[in-house]
């Protein structure tokens, strides 16, 4: 696994997100949410993330949500070491104080990060309500623990539009998490699946359109950039032989992660039940990252 900087600390080039130990699914056909969220029970997440670990994976980034921060902290108590960069919860961004609320929670278990999710920015950038974005990210600028821990701060979005407004208007942010596929499209305008309760039973397909675009926005963005979505939610992946998944798998580390800066990194979600999609990524990884040498 290769490392690299992010505010000082070391960063797998490749980390994990959790969307599937919550059951977010961006293929319900194959792998349903309600799947998801039986098979990964606590015990099944920590040995996970100790796995991650040994594997040479160092980072995770999680959703802010109180199960999740109970899961860490267990976690933590087990001797876990990996970083975290948090991504937040919808029902705990209504207002600035559920925020604060839910700031305090992620800070105990020391993450390196927090961003507010695209999710949370996107549904303003559509309803044309931005200006909503900006007392949010103050809120968390001016938390006193958050700075005194060195905590950065960054955004999410699905929309190249919205990385060329942040960049356009400075807004105070360290980094933006850039999705490479947008998953917006059919939902414009709606808040979080977390608290409309809808599932994502009608997910769109992939458009291949979609990565170049927001690859090109972010050409000379000179802030720290996460890619997500790098597998669009695993669409591309879908019914593909074992050698067909890995010649996606590198192709998407090749094209991504030669067109963004040597210090960004991708996140990837993992869906373990029927097959080791970690070991397939990090070793599709490691093998991509040897081919550059």
């Amino acid at each position: 696994m290769y490392y690299v900087d992010f505010f000082g600390h070391q960063v797998s080039k490749l980390i994990i997100g959790d969307n599937p130990f919550h059951g977010h699914s961006y293929i319900p056909e194959h792998f349903p949410g309600g799947e998801m969220t039986d098979y990964y029970t606590e015990e099944k997440i920590i040995n996970e993330l100790h796995r991650m670990e040994e594997m040479g994976i160092n980072t995770l980034l999680p959703l802010a949500d109180p199960y999740m921060i109970r899961v860490l902290k267990h976690y933590r108590n087990d001797g876990g070491k990996m970083n975290f960069i948090f991504q937040t919860y919808g029902p705990h961004m209504m207002n600035t104080d559920i925020a604060t609320f839910s700031i305090n929670q992620m800070l105990t278990v020391n993450p390196i990060g927090i961003y507010i999710s695209g999710t949370f920015v996107d549904m303003r950038h559509e309803t044309g309500r931005e200006a909503e974005v900006a007392p949010m990210i103050q809120c968390f600028r001016e938390h006193e623990k958050m700075k005194e821990m060195g905590v950065k701060l960054g955004i999410g979005t699905h929309y190249p539009k919205v990385i060329e407004l942040a960049e356009r208007e400075e807004w105070d942010v360290d980094f933006y998490m850039a999705c490479m596929y947008n998953f917006r499209k059919e939902r414009e305008g709606e808040e979080s699946g977390f608290i409309t309760g809808k599932s994502k039973s009608n997910v769109p397909f992939m458009s291949p359109n979609d990565r170049p675009v927001m690859l090109e926005a972010l050409k000379n963005v000179q802030k720290p950039v996460i890619a997500f979505k790098i597998f669009a939610g695993g669409q591309m992946l879908v019914d593909k032989t074992e050698a067909e998944r890995r010649g996606f798998i590198k192709e998407a580390y090749d094209v991504i992660f030669k067109s963004l800066k040597p210090n960004d990194f991708a996140v990837a979600g993992i869906h373990q039940k029927y097959q080791d999609q970690l070991l397939e990524n990090i070793s599709v990884f490691n093998e991509w990252e040897q081919e550059q040498k």
